[in-house]
């Protein structure tokens, strides 16, 4: 045992074992979010350049190729400002199926791209934190929480509501250009579009300010709903962290010892007061318990209650090699 524990501490030390996680890998959903994103628009596009008579504008038309496509990213982002709206029989038909057919299955997919970027920017600070050189400096580090390998939620709901801001001010900034208007409308608009909320007293009316709506809103309105998500993560990590303090700090009672003494001897061990809080914590379930205990006994093939090195290697060996071992019986 010592030469082995020697081993696993030199191995542990060395700086080149300890290699950075692989980054995320690229799910198939982001490919498949960007072309079905491509499909969705072109199709939007093609109807109704196709026939723009079938649309009513109330500030007055700019391209119709432009005008289909920023009706498109409006709809896509559910924001409804009004002033592009379907006439006909058939464009609102069109517009039914639309909205119904694209717009949760855009969603879903929209958001996987966003999760894929995020979590591939994240992994690739962690690395550098994780690198041995600047281990030292980034020991007590407040942007991430190096020991669980994740950002921080205070940290993801700061830079969440950061790029909001960024949003707003960009898009406050091209409309008082662009648009020609006062700062103060400027930035009403600019709120109630990444917020989807799209009163419609305001909205984008030159072409060169339709064109910028196309990617803004796109951008804007994930990164506020991202900053909610983070928002609500937050409250749950906080409500967690209470429930397990209240756990934690408050006495035994009679009852809860009765439930803690699993083994019914009379007396409740550390393992089974461990169990017990996280239980009462919610971290660990009744059948997980299970699961655990079943591993246990394949682990412990001397059945005595606990698990050796050569019941360790054993249940390798039967693993890795399951037709020696029928070998080995038969004969």
């Amino acid at each position: 045992m010592a030469p082995l524990s020697a081993a696993v501490l030199a191995a542990d030390a060395d700086p080149d074992h300890h290699n950075p996680p692989p980054p995320p890998r690229r799910p198939a959903i982001v490919l498949h979010a960007f072309l079905f994103l491509l499909a969705y628009l072109a199709l939007g596009v093609t109807f109704y350049a196709a026939a723009p008579n079938n649309f009513t504008s109330s500030n007055g038309p700019t391209h119709p190729v432009v005008d289909a496509l920023y009706f498109c990213i409006v709809t896509l982002c559910t924001i409804g400002y009004g002033d592009i709206t379907p006439a006909s029989p058939a464009a609102k038909l069109f517009s039914i199926s639309f909205v119904l057919v694209g717009f949760g299955f855009v969603d879903i997919l929209l958001s996987g791209m966003v999760s894929y970027v995020l979590d591939l920017q994240e992994h690739l600070l962690l690395t550098a934190i994780k690198n041995p050189r600047s281990s030292r400096k980034h020991r007590h580090n407040y942007i991430f929480d190096v020991k669980k390998g994740r950002m921080r939620v205070r940290m993801k709901v700061g830079l969440a509501l950061g790029v909001v801001a960024i949003c707003v001010g960009v898009g406050a900034t091209v409309l008082r250009k662009v648009e020609k208007m006062g700062w103060l409308d400027a930035v009403y608009l600019a709120v109630m579009s990444v917020t989807t909320v799209g009163y419609g007293d305001h909205a984008f009316r030159t072409l060169p300010g339709r064109l910028f709506a196309s990617a803004w809103l796109l951008v804007s309105t994930l990164a506020v709903a991202r900053a909610f998500l983070y928002l609500a993560e937050m409250r749950i990590d906080k409500r967690h962290r209470a429930m397990a303090n209240w756990v934690l700090s408050r006495d035994m009672t009679v009852s809860e010892f009765l439930a803690a003494d699993m083994d019914n001897h009379g007396y409740v061990t550390k393992s089974e007061f461990v169990v017990y809080k996280l239980k009462e914590m919610g971290k660990i379930s009744d059948k997980d318990i299970r699961m655990i205990c079943d591993q246990f006994q394949r682990l412990d093939s001397g059945n005595n209650g606990k698990i050796t090195l050569s019941d360790l290697l054993q249940s390798h060996h039967l693993v890795n090699d399951p037709r020696d071992m029928k070998k080995g019986r038969n004969s």
